[in-house]
């Protein structure tokens, strides 16, 4: 996992105590008493949920579940956060992707606060019927604190827009005669869902690349020559470079920055490398993006694991171990996968130059300081894949609106909100001597901070 949260609001909170132009109503003790109450804000949940889910199973055999909603601050907006099946969840680890959340939609300016959900089991040891009655308890027991304007849940790791149609469905039920529509996020389309959600995480992640090494790059070349630091030297160099590069993941998002990475107009891009659960496939021309989507949709998600696979797929490709796609000498690596993936036992192994996280916390905490000190270029998880709640804010206004925007409309929306981020943080980013994450920390909590003094919050 990455730093403690309360860490992260703390350090971002110092870093900001200097700057004379944040809160500069308050001096001196009230200054300090301020940041103080800042600090005991953010680094709390408002509110943490546990409860066992009942569930008969289709052996007759009754098991109870642990399932958790926490939501952490919302004076941004009503909670927003994903629900995640899997069978590591536990209460601090929902806790902490609860406050990320919160600062990542602080970050980009989405009308949101933040929360997260968690059932603790591993969906493949489930028959569907049994899922779905999962859901169904899990809005029946929460649905006290979620709603279209209390608490918005969507998917997250082990859930997809089937898990969200359901839990929509039994929303409906418990609440008749009120708005459901916007009860969930990442529906499906005939359901509410609005069109671009599933791709949008994965084109916003490979988006957080493209625009620094192409759209930054070139609209500020002269400005990064006069800055004249290794942050500003290396993007420069890496100007017209071909890029080699490897995708740890080829579920929804990983499939989906690989494609957007193929095609690229702007960046001369060769994917290299690509792995999932069970196998990297590596190629140093380039693998066949789109043969290999054919396959693993007829295969279960799955990528060819033997030869006779390969052949069958018609893909030239060499087979490794699974991990050892971390550890590959390329430009840039994707991770879309899971959490704590680079870490203590692999980083002085990572020899790619950027690294662009498209999964939740993908790097853990003292490995992100040695890559820093490394002079890798990070893109975080907080500013790469927030096209996800990006877009569920769409469809939630949607809900409301019941008006639809075309898939266009919906990335080209998607696009601008993360370009105005961008234009943030990467100039910061290039004048400063924090991390990437640090300036989009700092970003997220001055602006919570800003609204709480704002609304009175602070006395």
């Amino acid at each position: 996992m990455p730093k403690n949260t309360g860490t992260i609001v703390h350090e971002s909170l110092d870093a900001l105590f200097g700057d004379s132009t944040f809160l500069s109503e308050l001096l001196n003790d009230e200054r300090e008493k301020a940041l103080r109450s800042i600090r005991s804000i953010l680094s709390t949940p408002n509110h943490v949920y546990k409860s066992f889910l009942r569930l008969p199973l289709e052996n007759g055999e009754i098991v109870r579940i642990p399932a958790f909603r926490v939501q952490h601050n919302n004076i941004l907006g009503a909670y927003k956060g994903g629900i995640r099946f899997h069978e590591t969840v536990n209460e601090d680890e929902v806790i902490n992707l609860a406050t990320l959340m919160t600062l990542k939609n602080a970050l980009h300016d989405v009308p949101f606060g933040g929360a997260k959900g968690g059932v603790v089991i591993n969906p493949r040891d489930f028959e569907n019927k049994e899922l779905n009655l999962i859901c169904k308890k899990y809005v029946r027991y929460f649905s006290g604190i979620i709603g279209p304007d209390k608490d918005i849940p969507a998917p997250d790791m082990g859930t997809s827009e089937r898990e969200m149609d359901w839990m929509m469905a039994e929303y409906k039920s418990i609440h008749p005669g009120e708005n459901y529509l916007g009860s969930f996020t990442g529906k499906s389309t005939i359901n509410g869902g609005s069109l671009g959600r599933k791709t949008a995480t994965g084109k916003g992640v490979y988006y957080s690349l493209r625009y620094m090494l192409y759209d930054f790059l070139n609209e500020n070349k002269d400005w990064l020559k006069s800055q004249n630091n290794r942050y500003a030297n290396k993007l420069i160099s890496w100007q017209a470079k071909p890029l080699k590069i490897a995708i740890q993941g080829f579920g929804n998002v990983g499939s989906i920055i690989a494609s957007e990475a193929s095609c690229c107009p702007y960046l001369e891009n060769k994917i290299v490398a690509i792995s999932d659960r069970n196998v990297t496939l590596y190629h140093s021309d380039g693998l066949d993006i789109t043969k290999l989507k054919n396959y693993t949709k007829r295969n279960f998600g799955d990528l060819p694991m033997n030869e006779k696979e390969l052949e069958k797929a018609n893909i030239t490709a060499k087979i490794m171990p699974r991990d050892d796609l971390l550890t590959l000498d390329v430009d840039v690596l994707f991770l879309a996968a899971l959490e704590d993936q680079i870490n203590n036992k692999n980083m002085n192994q990572i020899k790619a130059k950027i690294i662009v996280e498209g999964a939740n916390s993908p790097i853990t905490g003292d490995a992100d300081l040695f890559l820093n000190k490394k002079e890798k270029i990070i893109i975080p998880d907080i500013l790469a894949n927030a096209g996800g709640v990006i877009v569920s804010y769409f469809e939630w206004m949607q809900g409301r609106d019941t008006k639809f925007y075309t898939e266009k409309e919906v990335n080209n929306q998607l696009f601008e909100k993360m370009k105005k981020t961008f234009e943030v943080v990467y100039p910061q980013y290039i004048r400063d001597n924090y991390s990437l994450r640090e300036n989009c920390y700092i970003q997220a909590v001055m602006k919570l901070s800003v609204v709480l003094y704002k609304q009175g919050k602070l006395y």
